[in-house]
């Protein structure tokens, strides 16, 4: 078997007095898609920051592509690549001149550097915009080149953080095949997003960090059912009923929209299950105006598992 593409084993950053990370541990498959979920705050970016040798964990290790990020941090950076939330472009330079210039800095020959760039040009569709300025592209093509640059280096692991913000639904599309395209290139592919669709797209594997902590770990199947299988949501009649049913179903809810008055609770799906809750919240058919039921989503697994606090370790 291949060892880890990423393996990280009580991982534990503090500024001052405050934990950012309070021992994690990730085990990621090689030329998989491993997203990394949480609220701001929670400790992505600084897990990553870690793992691709720009931060010294307090305590911990971790290994990235077989190298050890704290005694083999050369190896390791020649191994992966990092893009950040925002492009990292000479917005004066063409899109070609871009490459070329990465190429020759990561040490190809500028015949190389040339030829390589030419070949990601046409494997991100971007050969016609080759040419022109960068302050010329959209948003969309920025992204697509600065994946591009990337992967001039032919990194083992890829990070991304935050690889969509920003891009119209087009776009963010078009990026997703490409992540897809990598990761079936058999390139790994750690990303952190604040799009849950993004993740229950892409993610072969989604951890959820919570002040510090991993609080759950799976497939996006998987971390749906330790929701709910599915979800039941209520409309309200008005603020009243809103608080009255939230009280009444109390630790079934997994989502809450009071400025909409409308209350996702847990359920089986089954019919009989919906009835007895309906039942159980609207005895005199007076509270709920109407009612739906839908497959739970990554969205009630980030709202249930981070809406409370976190337990100290």
């Amino acid at each position: 078997m291949q060892p880890p593409a990423i393996e990280a084993r009580g991982l534990a950053k503090s500024y001052g007095g405050t934990a950012v990370l309070r021992g994690i541990d990730l085990t990621i498959a090689p030329g998989s898609v491993f997203a990394l979920l949480g609220p701001n705050g929670a400790g992505k970016t600084t897990t990553v920051r870690i793992l691709a040798t720009l931060l010294t964990a307090d305590a911990g290790t971790a290994r990235v592509a077989g190298r050890d990020v704290l005694a083999e941090r050369s190896a390791v950076r020649r191994a992966i690549s990092l893009t950040g939330q925002y492009v990292a472009l000479d917005q004066e330079l063409t899109g070609a001149e871009n490459l070329r210039l990465v190429g020759q800095l990561a040490g190809l020959t500028r015949a190389a550097a040339r030829a390589r760039a030419d070949e990601l040009l046409a494997r991100f569709r971007l050969t016609g915009a080759g040419g022109r300025r960068v302050a010329t592209y959209s948003g969309g093509i920025r992204r697509r080149l600065d994946l591009a640059a990337s992967l001039v280096g032919e990194p083992a692991v890829v990070f991304l953080d935050e690889p969509t913000t920003g891009l119209d639904p087009r776009s963010r599309q078009e990026v997703w095949e490409l992540v897809a395209e990598l990761a079936g290139s058999g390139v790994t592919v750690f990303l952190t997003t604040q799009y849950l669709e993004e993740a229950d797209r892409l993610a072969d594997r989604i951890a959820l960090i919570d002040g510090g902590l991993i609080v759950a770990e799976g497939t996006a199947a998987e971390l749906k059912q330790l929701v709910a299988a599915e979800r039941l949501d209520l409309t309200l009649t008005g603020p009243e009923a809103y608080a009255t049913a939230e009280r009444l179903l109390a630790d079934l809810v997994i989502r809450r929209e009071p400025g909409e008055w409308r209350l996702g609770v847990a359920t089986s799906g089954r019919a009989e299950h919906v009835r007895e809750l309906l039942d159980a919240v609207d005895p005199d058919r007076k509270l709920v105006e109407r009612f739906a039921v839908h497959g739970a989503t990554l969205d009630d697994v980030f709202m249930t598992l981070t809406e409370k606090e976190p337990a100290h370790v």
